[in-house]
């Protein structure tokens, strides 16, 4: 599985924002400086994050990012989700005809190991990565 770009900095954003113990809102310029990523692509992913329910944003001069949710309840596919899109097998759309029983067969063995690879996704969640099980969630 290849992780793009963009979902990396997505979860290296929200693992920085998992750690903060304090809950006060962490501003998109502290993340990317912090994270080594470029501070406008950071503020796109973000808003998805926030549109998604995983960060919550402030505005103002205090303001900033917080996790919506305690880090042991986002998981990475919450995460992954959030910036990809539903995580789905898919193949190339056949040229007409009646798919034959091997596609049929590799179709729904896509299937199965999209299944199983999203319930492990959900399986893990921020605190996990992090090591901890309680930490920050929104003030």
């Amino acid at each position: 599985m290849k992780l793009s770009r963009t979902v990396a900095y997505a979860v290296y954003a929200t693992l920085q924002l998992a750690q903060s113990k304090s809950g006060v809102p962490i501003p998109c310029s502290h993340l990317a400086a912090e994270g080594h990523m470029p501070e406008r692509f950071l503020l796109q992913i973000l808003r998805h994050l926030v549109t998604h329910g995983i960060l919550h944003s402030t505005r103002g001069v205090d303001g900033g990012y917080a996790l919506e949710r305690k880090s042991d309840e986002i998981s990475l596919l919450d995460v992954i989700e959030a910036i990809d899109g539903p995580l789905v097998a898919t193949l190339p759309a056949s040229d007409g005809n009646h798919p034959s029983q091997s596609e049929v067969n590799l179709r729904e063995a896509l299937e199965r190991v999209t299944a199983n690879l999203r319930h492990q996704l959900q399986a893990i969640k921020l605190s996990d990565l992090l090591g901890t099980h309680s930490p920050a969630r929104r003030a």
